[in-house]
């Protein structure tokens, strides 16, 4: 039936869809995040990107740290790092929960239907036979690829990390806020720091919590002390908070100080086990008054079902082991302990907390420095809050501000137009220089000494520059370079320091690395770069590092003063190196030469004699006269006075006294004068003994009292 007139109402069209009403905006609420749990979301800024860097990371803070407490009173360095790794069944049982095993299968994500396993079985198969067969024919056996193998995701590795030294220790009410409130240390201010974000064990606390949930441990002693202080915590990451287990202090019979700290992390040591050791390596050169010992400690089987043999050895072993080609992956799970001694018990000075140079605040920090201040006047405030500002330059200073300033007027009143204008005329104004009497450098008495001890190279030249200023801040630049060693690839191997510590990662945008690569001309120094074994090691301490990188992990190349100075220590040593090259290369010539005429001696002597018998033969027969000489010379070639073997000894000093005077002119006309060196080392002494040490670049004289 049809319906006319325009108020009847048409049924809906199914075809078309609800009409989209917008939505309404959700109001935002302001939220506010802790430092814990910024770090958390953000831990590749701190240095944890992944598992097996995390493990490195947390490594390098708890030795950090250790080096630091020991130094901080006047304590040689005794530093022992484990890294234990736990297997899944004992993960477990830490933290209370009980294997269980898979009921539905295909649930997980390495998951393989019969048919596809089948397949893949039977095409790893025939990879194995063809390479049998070529190996059995004497033909180059290539690595298959990688095989896939099953979808699947690698299991979690857990490791157990302590770190133990014999440093300060730690009060035993300080510990907990010390270990589990992030941005709380005894760090912070303007000095030269091994550290790089004053996080030190937080960080790896934030990364046990968030990989494993386990607590860490710490045990602390001071000197003096008749306890032990014991503590297990974790964090509130929301709340930047100590959460508590337990917190107690415990009897000790062994006098002994310094920390213990054992923190429980997911990690990977097959992938960063090289970086790891080679931090240990590096370390150990650049602190050889320190004593390291390494260990790595697993229980985890050599040999894990994965996938199919690379090599024909490897298949050949499996064999050997389970009687059939299993598809198996060989881990290298060996335990590992390197002990690295220590060479020298001098130590490099502590150093100096520092003031601001004004040439390097900001408005922030005027502001912040003002605050905190204890002087009462503008005056007072200019001269004790900033370096190289004295009494009559700070009045100078003032009258330079304008009339609304004066050298009476209170430092606290300062108006926010005033300490800009304070701020535009310390960016205007010329100041002095900041000296380096705060900073700490390795010393190139103990840098000579850790390339010796860890690379033992056939030459070594080492150079510390002084003291330069990039942006107010004071840096002094240290360099060595190496020709030859154990364990060092041909080529250029570049060995980089910032404050003490060994940056290892991103080396190729370095200073140091461009640098040497295309700003010094090798073969200028007799060096060859692509085929010597060259080491070369800079080191640079400053009260700020110009790091570049969220990670901080290379110096920029962008600031002249600090690519100049580094250019320059380098060139310094590869003139050194020179000297010693071009000695050693005349010994050589030296050799060559006396090998050369030292081979025509038994002719010659033959040759000479043959002659004087014939000649004194003649004189006798009367059939020639000589002269008085020659008849004397031909008398005893006659009574036999003079034979071949006393010519022979004759022409061989002759060749010596040749050698010495030709050397000698070369060294004259290369401008090698220098005797060779001798190595001379102190041995350690007890700790009873008093003595005063007297610094040399090339050696450290110790004046016993």
């Amino acid at each position: 039936m049809e319906t006319t007139g325009g108020s009847s109402e048409s049924p809906p069209d199914p075809k078309k869809g609800k009409s989209k009403t917008p939505r309404k905006a959700k109001e935002s609420v302001l939220k506010q995040k802790s430092p814990a749990e910024f770090f958390a979301e953000n831990k590749h800024i701190a240095g944890f990107d992944n598992p097996g860097k995390c493990l490195y990371t947390t490594v390098r803070e708890l030795v950090e740290n250790s080096l630091d407490s020991a130094e901080s009173i006047s304590e040689l360095p005794v530093v022992e790092v484990t890294i234990e790794e736990i297997g899944k069944s004992k993960y477990n049982s830490m933290i209370g929960l009980v294997d269980r095993e898979r009921v539905d299968e295909a649930l997980y994500d390495d998951y393989e239907t019969a048919k596809a396993r089948e397949k893949r079985l039977s095409k790893q198969a025939r990879a194995q036979e063809i390479q049998t067969k070529n190996a059995s024919l004497g033909k180059k056996v290539k690595e298959p690829p990688v095989s896939k193998g099953m979808k699947g995701r690698a299991e979690a590795s857990f490791y157990k990390v302590t770190c133990k030294d014999n440093g300060r220790g730690m009060p035993h009410d300080d510990i907990p806020n010390m270990f589990g409130r992030v941005l709380s240390g005894t760090k912070y201010g303007l000095k030269q720091t091994r550290g790089k974000f004053g996080l030190g064990a937080k960080m790896a606390l934030i990364w046990s919590k968030m990989s494993t949930g386990l607590p860490i441990e710490i045990l602390s002693s001071m000197k003096g002390q008749n306890y032990v202080s014991f503590c297990r915590l974790d964090i509130d990451i929301h709340r930047n908070i100590p959460h508590i287990h337990v917190h107690e202090k415990r009897d000790s019979k062994v006098r002994w100080h310094g920390a213990e700290i054992q923190v429980v992390i997911e990690g990977n040591w097959t992938t960063y086990r090289s970086k790891i050791l080679h931090y240990m390596r590096q370390i150990a050169v650049i602190t050889p008054y320190a004593q390291f010992l390494f260990k790595f400690v697993s229980d985890v089987p050599e040999y894990v079902s994965l996938s199919l043999p690379k090599t024909i050895t490897d298949a050949h072993n499996c064999l050997h082991l389970f009687g059939f080609y299993l598809p198996c992956c060989f881990l290298c799970r060996k335990n590992v302990t390197i002990r690295f001694a220590r060479r020298t018990d001098v130590m490099p000075p502590v150093p100096l907390e520092t003031k601001h140079h004004p040439s390097s605040v900001d408005l922030l920090l005027i502001k912040r420095l003002i605050t905190e201040t204890s002087k009462q006047n503008l005056l007072q405030f200019l001269q004790h809050e900033f370096v190289n500002i004295p009494k009559s330059y700070a009045e100078r200073l003032i009258g330079e501000m304008g009339p609304e300033f004066s050298p009476k007027m209170a430092a606290k009143s300062l108006t926010s137009q005033q300490i800009v204008r304070i701020h535009q005329l310390f960016r205007q104004a010329k100041f002095d220089d900041p000296s380096g009497d705060c900073l700490s450098p390795a010393g190139e008495y103990n840098l000579r000494l850790g390339i010796i001890k860890e690379l033992h190279p056939d030459i070594v030249a080492t150079y510390s520059g002084s003291a330069q200023v990039f942006e107010g801040h004071p840096f002094i630049v240290e360099a060595g370079v190496s020709v030859g060693g154990k364990d060092v690839k041909h080529g250029l191997n570049i060995f980089r320091f910032a404050n003490r510590i060994p940056l290892l990662f991103e080396q190729g945008a370095d200073v140091v690395t461009r640098t040497a690569l295309k700003r010094i001309n090798w073969s200028s120094y007799k060096i060859n770069h692509t085929q010597d074994k060259i080491g070369v090691f800079v080191s640079v301490v400053s009260t700020k590092i110009p790091f570049k990188g969220t990670g901080k992990e290379y110096i920029g190349d962008d600031i002249s003063e600090i690519a100049t100075a580094v250019k320059s220590a380098i060139q310094q040593c590869c003139i050194q190196l020179k000297s010693k090259i071009m000695k050693k290369m005349q010994a050589r010539e030296q050799q060559e030469r006396k090998r050369n005429l030292n081979r025509y001696i038994p002719d010659a002597t033959g040759a000479v004699y043959d002659v004087l018998k014939d000649m004194a033969q003649s004189h006798v027969s009367k059939k020639k006269r000589y002269d008085d000489e020659d008849a004397e010379l031909l008398k005893k070639v006659s009574s036999r006075l003079i034979t071949k073997e006393t010519l022979r000894e004759k022409l061989a000093q002759h060749v010596e006294q040749v050698d010495y005077e030709m050397a000698l002119e070369y060294a004259t006309q290369s401008g090698v004068s220098e005797e060779p060196r001798e190595a001379m080392y102190i041995q350690s002494l007890e700790a009873e003994n008093k003595f005063i040490d007297l610094h040399s670049p090339i050696f450290v004289f110790r004046l016993f009292q």
